[in-house]
């Protein structure tokens, strides 16, 4: 009988290979250093997010002489060497709790790209090799990031646009773009982690793990807030005969003063459906109930669907101008929650602007555009060595492909600070300094978690 893994042996969570370094470097090296940076990509800065929870979750976890014995079986089965007494050295030297420094920028900042993010060192002289076999875990910044990243640059794409069209920008923005992604990804992880980094941008998600995580690791009560809404199935299950019914169901259930749902209307035929059903035979009940209808079309190409249900919901319920000269629905909104990108929320907005309509009056759901459409070389991240002791003497570690310097990798003990108004790396060419001036802090160190944010926090830093 094959005995299942523990799913809590964070030895496994590296890359094979990494088990065969600790006979790699140079006899003599007691210290290494590695870093973590968006060499480029998509956007020319990036969110930083997520590390807290990678450290929370994994790297205070204890490691046990049953998880070393667990590691050594499989992987010297695997085929590669594997490093028993160092890592008996951590059970037994550090009782389980792993000997390494990280360092990083707060999360939630806005850093430019080639600039270091989070660092890692080892605190036992023994056991240099422990900064590479993370590198794995440490690396997985990269996917919360990027998504954080994506979404704060879409938020300002639409808070142009509001304060634009707007009287009510600050009031509207953080429930403009919406989650829809969480069955759209690879994993309940991704959905928890990544749904929290689009949260750290706005307060719109119908992704549930993205609270508990929030709630788990970040200290966040309630992160985000959702509102009754349709799907087909509850629509199409009334009979296309009575497909009115059903609108009218949703008014009776979930319509009140100041209150707000949405209802996928395009089941049949979306004119139709606005045109008359919600335009004529159910107005009045819309109007009286009190409530705002949001009108969500799920299929067709979504500047012009969008277009369309804004200009014929104008003409049934009628607008207001703002003081900015642009028209907002009465009674009604609009959702589009099909196809959305960072592209075509641009090209819906730029609609609304020719045709005189305030951003308000549109809402985005983004499902595997924002948490799936995203790899490690969006922005391009890598985590490299840059500098080590050896024999007791400073070496840069660096690499310089001459068939690729876009490649080439920092050296030294790297820091971010401030310099004439912009962040910029720093590299020290030795491990004995105190960093004056950095705008990083040393999170975790020899197994504890050493700075807690709250998301209400992170959420400040943007």
């Amino acid at each position: 009988m094959t005995i299942p893994l523990n799913d809590r042996n964070i030895i496994l969570d590296t890359d094979s290979y990494k088990s065969s370094h600790f006979l790699q470097y140079p006899k003599g090296t007691t210290r290494l250093f590695s870093y973590l940076e968006s060499r480029g990509g998509k956007y020319p800065q990036t969110r930083f997010f997520g590390l807290q929870y990678i450290l929370d979750r994994y790297l205070t976890t204890r490691v046990t002489a049953d998880m070393v014995e667990e590691a050594r079986a499989l992987i010297e089965a695997h085929g590669e060497p594997f490093p028993f007494d160092g890592w008996m050295r951590v059970v037994n030297v550090h009782g389980g709790k792993l000997p390494l420094e990280v360092r990083a920028v707060p999360e939630g900042t806005l850093v430019p790209i080639h600039n270091v993010l989070l660092s890692c060192t080892n605190t036992d002289p023994e056991l240099p090799w422990l900064v590479g076999w993370f590198e794995t875990m440490l690396m997985r910044v990269w996917y919360p990031t990027t998504v954080a990243t994506q979404s704060w640059h879409i938020r300002e794409i639409i808070r142009a646009a509001l304060e634009k069209t707007s009287d009510r920008a600050a009031e509207e923005l953080p429930f403009k773009l919406h989650d829809f992604g969480s069955r759209g990804v690879s994993s309940r992880e991704s959905a928890g982690i990544g749904g929290l980094a689009h949260l750290i941008n706005f307060q719109g998600s119908d992704t549930l793990e993205a609270l508990r995580v929030a709630r788990n690791h970040y200290g966040a009560d309630i992160a985000a807030f959702s509102i009754p809404a349709a799907e087909h199935s509850t629509i199409t299950s009334w009979g296309k005969e009575h497909e009115v019914d059903a609108y009218r169901n949703m008014i009776t259930q979930f319509s009140r003063p100041g209150s707000i749902y949405a209802v996928v209307s395009d089941s049949y035929d979306l004119k139709n459906a606005i045109n008359t059903l919600w335009g004529e035979e159910l107005k009045a009940d819309v109007i009286a109930s009190g409530g705002t209808l949001v009108v969500r079309p799920d299929s067709g190409e979504p500047p012009a669907m969008v277009r369309l249900a804004v200009n014929a919901l104008a003409a049934k319920y009628g607008t207001t101008t703002n003081s900015r000269g642009y028209k907002v629905l009465n009674h009604v909104r609009v959702i589009q929650g099909d196809g959305i990108d960072e592209q075509t929320i641009r090209q819906i907005l730029d609609n609304l602007d020719v045709d005189g309509y305030s951003a308000e009056n549109v809402s985005f759901g983004m499902g595997g555009a924002l948490l799936q459409k995203v790899d490690r070389d969006t922005q391009r991240f890598a985590y490299k060595a840059s500098a080590g002791l050896i024999d007791g003497a400073y070496r840069g570690i660096y690499k310089d492909p001459v068939t690729d310097p876009g490649k080439r990798s920092k050296d030294g003990v790297l820091d971010l600070v401030q310099e004439g108004g912009r962040m910029v790396t720093k590299a020290y060419k030795t491990f004995d300094t105190d960093f004056p001036g950095s705008l990083m802090r040393t999170v975790y160190k020899d197994g504890e978690l050493i700075v807690r944010d709250t998301l209400e926090t992170i959420r400040g830093r943007g």
